[in-house]
C-alpha cells in the first residue's frame, strides 16, 4: 500500500451535514460555544459534544476556555481554505442548498471568509490589485509587490508588522459564490480591519454579512476600482 495524506479521514469528518454546518459557521472567523454550534447544526448539545471532540482530534478545531465556557474556532487559515474551496467545488458542480434566506443576496455581495472580505466585493478588490500592479502571481504563489506594498502603507496598514509575523502575508482563496479568487492571509484580514476602523463597513454580528455604508462603498469603490 502507498504511503501518504489520509484525505479519506479528513474528507469523512467534514462530510458529515451536521459537522459541516458547524464548520461553515465557524467561517465567520468568530469562536462559538458548543451550544450555539448545536443551534447551528440543528442537534442537541450532547450530539454536537461528539461531533466537536472528532473535529478537535481530528486537527480541524481550535478549542479555547474562558471563565465557565468553552469556545471553538477553525484551527487555522489552512482550514477555512479549504472550507472555501469546497464552497466553490459544490456551488460549480450544481450542489446548492435547497433553502435560500432574505440575506443570501447580501452574502454574495459581501460576507466575512474567516476575518477577511468575501463576496462581490472581495473579488473586486483582488482583481482591481492585480490590475494596478499591486499583487501578482508567481506560479501558484500570490506576491505583494512594490507598489503594493506602498500602497498598504499608505493606507495605513503595518505591512511591516505582517512581514515579520509567521503567518502568510498573500493568499489566493477561492470564492465559493463569485468562483473567482479573493485575498485572503493577513493581509487579507488587515483591510477588513481597516475598513472597520474607517466605518466603511460593518460586520453583522448574526450572520457573516458585511455591511458597507453608502459613502464606505464609493471609497472602497474609487480605491479599488473594477476592472
Amino acid at each position: 500500500m502507498k504511503e501518504g495524506p489520509d484525505i479519506a479521514h479528513i474528507a469523512a469528518l467534514i462530510g458529515d451535514p451536521a459537522r459541516a454546518n458547524m464548520l461553515t459557521a465557524l467561517m465567520s472567523g468568530k469562536a462559538l460555544t458548543v451550544s450555539e454550534l448545536a443551534e447551528e447544526a440543528g442537534v442537541t448539545i450532547q450530539t454536537a459534544s461528539s461531533h466537536l471532540s472528532k473535529l478537535d482530534a481530528g486537527g480541524l478545531l481550535r478549542p479555547r476556555k474562558q471563565g465557565r465556557h468553552k469556545y471553538f474556532a477553525l484551527a487555522s487559515d489552512e482550514v477555512a481554505h479549504v472550507l472555501e474551496g469546497l464552497m466553490g467545488l459544490a456551488a460549480g458542480s450544481g450542489y446548492l442548498r435547497k433553502r435560500t434566506g432574505p440575506r443570501d443576496a447580501e452574502l454574495r455581495q459581501a460576507r466575512v471568509c474567516y476575518n477577511h472580505l468575501a463576496g462581490d466585493m472581495g473579488t473586486q478588490m483582488f482583481d482591481s490589485m492585480i490590475a494596478q500592479g499591486h499583487l501578482t502571481l508567481d506560479g501558484e504563489e500570490l506576491v505583494l509587490t512594490e507598489t503594493g506594498t506602498a500602497f498598504v502603507a499608505d493606507f495605513e496598514i503595518d505591512i511591516d508588522g505582517l512581514l515579520r509575523a509567521r503567518a502568510p502575508v498573500c493568499r489566493e482563496c477561492l470564492d465559493w459564490s463569485e468562483r473567482r479568487s479573493h485575498l485572503a492571509g493577513s493581509l487579507g484580514r488587515a483591510f477588513l480591519s481597516r475598513f472597520e476602523e474607517l466605518s466603511w463597513a460593518k460586520r453583522d454580528q448574526k450572520t457573516r454579512v458585511i455591511a458597507f455604508s453608502q459613502n464606505g462603498a464609493k471609497a472602497f469603490n474609487a480605491l479599488f476600482p473594477a476592472s
